[in-house]
């Protein structure tokens, strides 16, 4: 199938990314922020943030332009669109950033359809990202899904299998089908023992998962270069921390038996046991678990 046959690349495509629960290093805002950058968008519907955030969670910021004029910078959720959006033969990217909202999902997300509609958006893109226990030297993995049967099919893309508690974008996904716009989601696996930087290597792949999915193209500016960077400055960091150095090999270990062409599903099962039992191990040996496995309490 060419990608001028599928249903999903046609017309006008809507990317989304909310910073905070689904957004770790910043991989999925970071993504939608280099296409904004290089895109010729302009604001066509903003929420109101009284309506939907708590202040004291989400406070506004106070920031100066090139002048040095110093002004107020609140939470909110921008939609960008073309400036010829309006014109009927119009296709194009649009972009929907923002915060997560606090309060009163359910009207927040009416608001969002609506414009969807009025704009005439015929498919959604989700980006997210998670903190995973996966190693910063290997490609950063990246999985696709849909609710939509007709696009699994085009794009040969699952079903997420997941249960338990999610964020904004599932509301959003959910809402968006339910109305008829087609739907993608697609997350990038941040390791999290580097949690509290910005991860350029995963909003990279981000955009490469983009382009490869929708047929789009896009500058990716210096963001090669920032993600080697990224990856030599971890390399440094674990190269005075033995105990560092010894988990993230331990990760390299499970991700290269996965990925390895001989990998059964036995196998898999059985380095993912033993990575579990070395990282209880090294739990009950005095390391602190959670964010940073390695450091010694």
């Amino acid at each position: 199938m060419t990608a001028t046959d599928k249903t999903f690349l046609r017309g006008r495509i809507l990317l989304v990314a909310f910073e905070g629960w689904n957004d770790a290093g910043e991989a999925a805002t970071g993504a939608v922020r280099v296409l904004k950058d290089q895109l010729d968008l302009l604001p066509i519907f903003e929420v109101d943030p009284e309506d939907y955030f708590d202040f004291q969670f989400n406070r506004p910021t106070v920031t100066a332009d090139d002048e040095g004029k110093r002004g107020l910078v609140w939470p909110g959720a921008v939609l960008y669109g073309p400036r010829d959006a309006r014109s009927t033969s119009s296709d194009g990217v649009y972009l929907l950033l923002g915060t997560e909202p606090s309060r009163s999902w359910k009207r927040f997300t009416r608001e969002i359809i609506a414009t969807v509609l009025t704009e005439e958006i015929e498919s959604v893109v989700f980006l997210g990202a998670m903190l995973a226990d996966v190693p910063h030297t290997r490609p950063i993995s990246v999985f696709a899904s849909s609710e939509n049967p007709i696009v699994r099919t085009e794009l040969e893309i699952e079903r997420s299998s997941y249960e338990g508690p999610v964020g904004i974008l599932s509301v959003l996904a959910e809402a968006a089908e339910t109305v008829g716009v087609p739907t993608i989601s697609v997350w990038a696996s941040v390791p999290h023992y580097v949690h509290n930087a910005p991860s350029p290597k995963a909003t990279l792949a981000l955009i490469d998962k983009v382009e490869e999915l929708t047929g789009l193209d896009f500058d990716r500016g210096e963001l090669a270069d920032e993600s080697s960077a990224w990856e030599s400055g971890i390399d440094a960091l674990a190269g005075e921390d033995d105990d560092m150095a010894a988990y993230i090999q331990q990760l390299e270990q499970a991700r290269d038996t996965v990925d390895s062409p001989e990998a059964s599903g036995e196998a898999i099962a059985q380095e993912f046991e033993r990575y579990l039992r070395r990282r209880g191990d090294a739990r009950g040996e005095g390391r602190a678990g959670g964010d940073e496995p390695w450091r010694r309490d």
